[in-house]
């Protein structure tokens, strides 16, 4: 399951959001560190291609792709060391696959900035800072305890090598997403969980009358930051989210409409998560469930079915497939049959987004 890490500074609207697009009730308070513990939400990603195939199946059940929303508290200067018991929060959230970083674009007298003013970059930069340390204080911790013993002994050099490299780009200020790490050596850095070579989606936190701004100063100028980044930047303003997420769906429809808004904040972070992070969508379908399953781009075909079961991969024969684009065309799989668009698949074929699946294995 996909799990998403939400950070920023005390007070930019990260309470507000994860109560959007979870549908929670956690504390918004006005003041710096009301989330002690973190909170964490899961959350459906509703995909209309999962209702038209349990609609097509007759499935009795739905399943849809998930998201696990991790919150922690606002991060401040020093969180690293610990200020604000900042290296409690950041550990909460080294096992995710993405951060949101979500950073307040908007003024208001009544809710307290930490640093005294709006302004995206300096707060940006203050979260990097304490990410960079956080990961700094994981190599000291490595090094203190093999350096010597690797040096004196037989050890595995490449580690002290890949440790001691990355260390190097760290304490230049530079997170590791903009270091080069081949292949082989990523996968022992993988262990470490580090959270600067995690991919970013930043969220830009505007006031509720600004909900359809294009662009301002502020907003290219974390733009760049996000292009340098190899990231995103979503606008939303989390308080309109928190109360579309009270209407039920054709209430959200009309007053999405009514704000000239296409889609939710939800939908916009899911959509750039998959897309950051390289993911798409596969269907598994009958009467008794429609069932969305993420994977990987390019994975093969013996690779996804691992994705259900270790089983399948390991006694994969053949895949049975046919697309979404074909069902929606023909409305029926006897007919995307009868017209020859369904196809055997060995264990090679490179699964695409939309594609139905059937697979064939022995146990």
């Amino acid at each position: 399951m996909l799990k998403i890490g939400i950070v920023g500074l005390p007070n930019v609207g990260k309470s507000t959001l994860f109560n959007a697009i979870t549908n929670s009730e956690i504390k918004a308070e006005n003041y710096p560190f009301a989330t002690i513990e973190p909170n964490i939400g899961v959350v459906e990603i509703k995909d209309k291609r999962v209702d038209l195939l349990a609609s097509i199946y007759s499935s009795s059940k739905k399943i849809y792709n998930q998201i696990t929303f991790v919150d922690v508290a606002g991060l401040v200067k020093g969180a690293s060391k610990g200020e604000g018991l900042g290296n409690q929060f950041l550990a909460n959230i080294r096992e995710v696959d993405a951060i949101l970083h979500v950073v307040r674009f908007f003024n208001n007298s009544d809710i307290v900035h930490v640093e005294g003013g709006v302004d995206p970059i300096r707060d940006i930069e203050t979260i990097n800072i304490e990410l960079i340390l956080s990961d700094i204080e994981q190599t000291n911790r490595w090094l203190q305890k093999n350096e010597r013993r690797i040096l004196s002994s037989n050890g595995d050099k490449n580690e002290l090598e890949i440790i001691r490299k990355i260390h190097a780009h760290l304490i230049s200020a530079q997170k590791l997403s903009s270091l080069q790490i081949t292949d082989k050596e990523m996968e022992f850095v993988t262990l470490f969980n580090f959270l600067t070579l995690k991919p970013i989606i930043f969220l830009g936190n505007v006031a509720e009358e600004n909900i359809n701004i294009k662009t301002s100063k502020e907003i290219e100028e974390v733009r760049k930051v996000a292009e340098i980044e190899n990231s995103q930047l979503i606008i939303i303003s989390a308080q309109i989210e928190y109360e579309i997420s009270k209407l039920d769906d054709k209430s959200q429809k009309e007053f999405l409409d009514s704000l000239g808004m296409e889609e939710t904040g939800l939908n916009k972070v899911s959509s750039s998560a998959f897309s950051i992070l390289g993911l798409e969508t596969y269907f598994t379908v009958g009467p008794q469930e429609t069932h969305a399953w993420a994977f990987k781009k390019n994975m093969t075909a013996s690779e996804a079915s691992g994705i259900i079961h270790t089983d399948f991969e390991k006694g994969f024969i053949k895949a049975e497939i046919f697309n979404i684009i074909d069902l929606e065309e023909y409305m029926s799989e006897q007919a995307v049959k009868d017209a020859g668009k369904i196809r055997l698949e060995g264990k090679s074929y490179i699964m695409k987004d939309g594609d139905i699946v059937h697979f064939r294995f022995n146990t």
